[in-house]
């Protein structure tokens, strides 16, 4: 099974994706790949860190799932691989879960949501986006919110962690024993 967990930046994805893959050793997380800059708080592994000419050979050569430009920077995910008997679980924007939805019609399809721009943008800020890329950010975020909403996605307020992570989780077990 498929696993997109998408939402605008700053709406806890990475946190409620690292959540469940700790909690759940059948899932597995596919490594989005990135052009941008990495953050001075991110993780090493948070992407696949490449260049813009890396990128576009591996869009010549077919490699992604999904992959689309956001602010000037290329994001995508790779074809998943190295993932046995799991369930790949992909942390995505919503115009990758648009691509992977054509697909992957049959894919669970979860849109986070943040409990408001305020929180979202005091996310952003502490996690290190410069003032300028945060206001993009967020200008951008209902139009996302609206689209993952257009396209089906079940919709979940990230407002308190515990209780969005096992809300996924448990759309997780009801896929999986339908």
């Amino acid at each position: 099974m498929i696993i997109v967990v998408c939402g605008p930046g700053g709406v806890g994805k990475g946190t409620v994706v690292a959540r469940l893959i700790d909690a759940d050793p059948s899932l597995w997380l596919s490594r989005s790949w990135s052009t941008r800059e990495r953050r001075p708080s991110e993780r090493e592994d948070a992407y696949i860190w490449v260049t813009r000419e890396e990128f576009e050979a591996h869009v010549a050569a077919g490699g992604f799932l999904e992959y689309a430009e956001f602010l000037g920077n290329f994001y995508g995910t790779p074809w998943p691989e190295g993932a046995d008997d799991r369930d790949v679980i992909l942390e995505i924007d919503v115009q990758g879960a648009a691509q992977v939805l054509e697909r992957v019609p049959d894919c669970l399809f979860v849109l986070l949501e943040p409990p408001s721009a305020e929180v979202q943008a005091e996310r952003l800020r502490g996690r290190g986006d410069p003032p300028e890329q945060a206001e993009r950010r967020i200008a951008v975020a209902q139009a996302e919110l609206a689209e993952g909403r257009r396209l089906g996605a079940i919709c979940i307020v990230n407002d308190d962690l515990e209780r969005t992570v096992a809300e996924v989780a448990a759309l997780i077990a009801e896929r999986r024993s339908a």
